[in-house]
C-alpha cells in the first residue's frame, strides 16, 4: 500500500511507501496555531517510508521536543515531526485524506468548547441559488489530488 499528497499549489508532494498509522486529532494550542483550525489532524508513518517527490518541506521547531513542516511556497501544513523515527502527516495533505480516519483525539484538555457542537450546526445547501452560483464561478488553481508530471501546467 503506499498514500501520496501535497501542499496546496503543488511545490512540495510526497509517498509514502508503506502503510499509514495511526490517525488522531490534537486540540492542543500548538497544533490550533500550527493548522490554523480547531485541532491538528495527523496520521502517523515511519520517517523511512516517506519520499518527498518534489520539492521538501521548511520547517519550524514549534517546540523542544516538535518540528513541523509546511509547504514554503503557500503555507500548507504538511507534517508533525516528534523525533527521527515518527513522523505525522497532515490527513488533509493526503491526496485521499478518507483513508485516515481518526481513531483518537489528543489534548482534549485544550478543545474548543463549541467543538462538541459541530456536527449540530445547519449545512448550507450547495444547490441554493446564491451558493450554487459562488461555486459555478470558482476557478481552483490548486494541485489536483493526484502525481503530476509537471506543476504549475503550462499554459499556451
Amino acid at each position: 500500500m503506499s498514500a501520496s499528497g501535497g501542499c496546496q499549489c503543488g511545490a512540495v508532494r510526497f509517498r509514502v511507501e508503506g502503510e499509514l498509522g495511526e490517525a488522531s486529532i490534537c486540540h492542543c494550542r500548538m497544533c490550533q496555531k500550527a493548522t490554523g483550525g480547531f485541532f491538528g489532524p495527523y496520521v502517523g508513518t515511519s520517517a523511512g517510508t516517506l519520499v518527498w517527490t518534489r520539492g521538501a518541506p521548511r520547517r519550524f521547531q514549534s517546540s523542544n521536543k516538535v518540528v513541523r513542516g509546511f509547504c514554503g511556497d503557500c503555507g500548507t501544513p504538511l507534517t508533525y515531526e516528534y523525533g527521527d523515527k515518527e513522523i505525522g502527516l497532515a490527513i488533509g495533505a493526503l491526496d485521499a485524506p478518507a483513508a485516515a480516519a481518526p481513531s483518537v483525539q489528543l489534548e482534549s484538555r485544550a478543545e474548543l468548547p463549541y467543538f462538541a457542537q459541530l456536527a449540530d450546526l445547519p449545512v448550507h445547501a450547495m444547490d441554493e441559488p446564491r451558493a450554487a452560483a459562488h461555486l459555478a464561478g470558482i476557478v481552483s488553481f490548486q494541485h489536483p489530488d493526484h502525481d503530476t508530471t509537471e506543476w504549475p501546467p503550462k499554459t499556451s
